[in-house]
């Protein structure tokens, strides 16, 4: 365990991946028994990649607690599966090797249009070899590739690769998120203050009739919320003599502005 230790101090210098680039090193000349320590380590380092990664698949019908279960799976599966000697960074094989486990995860629970059989299989295949083509090629592989390590019709590959967005849809009443592709981002919603500007533009002229009084009582009730009894003491009346004042001037006010409406 001198070796963890040392590795523990040393990270507290590095950044991620070159820890996580020492700790491949190391595992690699470690002990078959130690090796599962170096496994632990180099998988809570890299936790924040993992969820990172399932960013471009939130709020598409998969709850993120479990986008973030499938991700840990993945990221697992990618320690245990690189090969440092081939000389890549851990990233650029992991990122797609999670990637992949959480499009396998839609693509067996997460289908609201399910494909025909046919797209469904050539996505498996494509998603069980890209993490052996990604080290093999040094590149994310392109549809070409896929189509060549298969040997599959360059338009089947395609086809799959367009279907990947059948998943469960966002629901159109969902607020917007910080997510950029959330489709509320893209609709419209409605804007209070066209209806305020509206009541402001019919009620000025009105309200420019009333009598300094009558703008007080009007002030008192609409715009402070205050009951008839404050209204009386503040004006210097008895509440039934308020409730009087404010039923005449309402229906005048509504009078004024049916009249002006129908000009």
């Amino acid at each position: 365990m001198e070796d963890m230790e040392n590795s523990a101090t040393a990270r507290s210098v590095e950044s991620r991946s070159e820890t996580t680039a020492r700790l491949f090193a190391e595992r690699s000349d470690a002990r078959p028994a130690d090796r599962a320590a170096f496994d632990d380590e180099l998988i809570r380092l890299n936790m924040r990649v993992a969820i990172d990664a399932t960013r471009r698949f939130r709020n598409k019908g998969i709850a993120t607690d479990d986008l973030q279960q499938v991700a840990y799976l993945g990221l697992v599966k990618a320690v245990k599966g690189f090969d440092p000697a081939r000389g890549h960074d851990f990233l650029s094989f992991a990122i797609p090797t999670i990637r992949g486990e959480v499009r396998r995860h839609f693509r067996d629970l997460g289908w609201a249009v399910r494909p025909p059989r046919s797209i469904q299989e050539t996505q498996s295949k494509m998603i069980a070899c890209e993490a052996e083509l990604l080290q093999r090629l040094g590149h994310p592989p392109r549809p070409s590739d896929f189509a060549t390590y298969l040997g599959l019709e360059f338009d089947a590959v395609v086809e799959a690769l367009g279907a990947n967005g059948c998943f469960s849809p966002v629901s159109l009443d969902a607020p917007a998120g910080a997510d950029d592709e959330a489709l509320t981002q893209r609709l419209g919603f409605d804007d209070h203050g066209f209806d305020v500007a509206e009541a402001r533009a019919v009620l000025a002229p009105l309200l420019a009739r009333l009598t300094p009084r009558e703008r007080k009582i009007v002030e008192l009730r609409f715009f402070r919320g205050c009951t008839q009894s404050e209204i009386g003491r503040e004006i210097g009346v008895t509440q039934m003599q308020v409730s009087r004042l404010l039923t005449r001037l309402i229906a005048r006010m509504r009078e004024q502005m049916e009249v002006s409406a129908a000009a």
